[in-house]
């Protein structure tokens, strides 16, 4: 299995421990990755927002570069990245003129989109291409006793259409397969499909911290171990910024927030220390003793 990779801004900036546990998993799995080293940010929504055309122009050139390498899909470890993408190519592929418009900018680099390309988040990979059976039978250190919150993000759930909801309707319950397959037992919370409050941290930090905080104080009352998530700017503020949002809501929060190729990771045998789980705000490792200490039962 051999796909276009895109690892977004973040995991190689602020989040680094996402691209190393990435890169790992993914290669334990079988899963070969071409990475785009010359790709560029897909916007957040923040370019969109100022220059649509800058930002279907960014994202076309990404599309392009997958396609130069003569592969058709293309994935991505960051639920803001899927959306942003997606929203792009469903306008490039819907609009003829429009995308020869942004075909005349890529010709400079010798780039040109063309519709075709799947583009697919890891989440999305592992259970309609990969497939949850094949997951299971990588699996040699059982999650057994984690019970693990999912927490999807906005951009990888709406809008619905866009997002192949009609063709793959269960992939609002991807994360819970997921947690399951790995041998964790997903806990049920009302703030898991709801957004984390990191698109107006910089202009409204308090309603910021407050939404990040009710969702981790309910899935800690919940019971919950951790969450796990396919985005880390999600990741970002639900775990970097949990100090500050525990001091918003008043209340103690010490719930770990973990990347999706991290839990799986930790599921298929790769040290903690290599998954960099060590990095992480709010520490790890009471999840790990607990993973451990189950298999050692």
């Amino acid at each position: 299995m051999k796909y276009a990779f895109w690892p977004g801004c973040v995991s190689k900036g602020a989040c680094p421990e996402l691209y190393d546990s990435m890169i790992k998993t993914s290669a334990k799995l079988g899963i070969e990755l071409e990475e785009l080293f010359d790709g560029n940010c897909t916007g957040a929504g923040v370019i969109s927002e100022q220059d649509p055309k800058l930002a279907d122009a960014l994202n076309a050139r990404n599309f392009a570069l997958a396609q130069k390498m003569g592969l058709t899909t293309l994935i991505n470890i960051c639920s803001t990245c899927q959306g942003i993408q997606s929203m792009v190519q469903e306008k490039l592929d819907r609009d003829e003129e429009h995308r020869a418009k942004i075909n005349a900018q890529l010709a400079e680099e010798g780039l040109e989109y063309k519709p075709g390309l799947t583009i697919k988040n890891f989440m999305w990979l592992l259970v309609e291409d990969y497939g949850l059976d094949k997951l299971k039978e990588h699996v040699v250190r059982p999650l057994t006793s984690l019970r693990c919150g999912p927490f999807y993000g906005c951009y990888i759930l709406r809008p619905s259409r866009i997002l192949g909801m009609e063709e793959h309707p269960e992939r609002d319950n991807y994360l819970e397969q997921i947690i399951e397959a790995v041998g964790a037992e997903p806990v049920d919370y009302e703030g898991k499909n709801k957004c984390c409050g990191f698109p107006i941290l910089t202009n409204n930090r308090k309603n910021s911290l407050t939404q990040a905080g009710t969702h981790l104080a309910e899935a800690q009352d919940k019971g919950a171990d951790c969450l796990v998530t396919p985005c880390p700017l999600c990741h970002l503020n639900l775990d970097a910024q949990q100090p500050s949002a525990a001091e918003v809501i008043e209340r103690e929060l010490n719930l770990p927030i973990i990347h999706l190729p991290q839990l799986i990771g930790l599921a298929i045998g790769i040290d903690p220390t290599e998954l960099r789980m060590n990095r992480h705000v709010v520490g790890t490792q009471a999840v790990i003793d607990k993973v451990l200490a189950a298999v050692e039962a």
